[in-house]
């Protein structure tokens, strides 16, 4: 276990090198993603800070967060939830969007078939590949080094491509299209940090 001074110096080391450089990377990327304008739900928001700079960039449109724990000072409004059921009926927002959420919980596809439930026209993911090699310790290192001393919690659960697939299928969802060359890290971190450990992808809701 980290104690409190070990925890702020691992958070000031992680923002110094990285947390700058994946707002402003994963808004441009995640403004461009998305296809339309309208409501959208930042879903697992955080301080809202990424959603901030996405509406900096996309003045169409209106994103508010929801999350299990809601911080003291956010950039958005947040809405609290128990990790389960969204607190939104059925086709409430336009888009969701779930940044670095999805390999925080143990099941993905029933947070995605949730996302799905209340959104119009689609969702928007940025998560991890389980692909390639030593994909596996790669990941769990940078989540470490990133979450740990927030006390996020760890379960370590990164996918395959072909377990994403089933996870959309199960959601009701269809890919529309995925982009893996995010450059999040700059060189020479890329070569050992980037690689195609990261994605974003556009999924629509899928006609029955």
């Amino acid at each position: 276990m980290l104690v409190k001074g070990a925890k702020s110096l691992l958070n000031v080391a992680h923002d110094k090198a990285v947390f700058g450089r994946r707002v402003a990377v994963l808004s441009q990327k995640l403004a461009d993603a998305i296809p339309g304008s309208g409501r959208v739900l930042d879903l697992g928001c955080g301080d809202g800070q990424i959603a901030a700079s996405i509406m900096a960039r996309r003045p169409d449109l209106s994103i508010e967060g929801v999350d299990v724990l809601v911080r003291p000072k956010t950039h958005i409004p947040v809405t609290k939830y128990d990790g389960n059921v969204l607190p939104f009926a059925d086709n409430s927002f336009d888009f969701v969007t779930i940044v670095d959420v999805l390999h925080h919980t143990d099941d993905p596809a029933a947070v995605l078939t949730e996302a799905a439930r209340v959104a119009r026209q689609g969702v928007v993911i940025k998560d991890h590949l389980r692909e390639g090699v030593l994909a596996g310790p790669t990941l769990r290192l940078m989540d470490w080094v990133g979450n740990r001393g927030h006390d996020v919690r760890l379960p370590y659960n990164y996918l395959t491509l072909a377990e994403w697939s089933a996870a959309f299928e199960r959601a009701g969802l269809v890919g529309q299209g995925m982009d893996d060359r995010l450059g999040l890290y700059p060189a020479p971190l890329s070569w050992l940090f980037e690689r195609d450990l990261h994605f974003i992808a556009l999924l629509a809701p899928r006609a029955d």
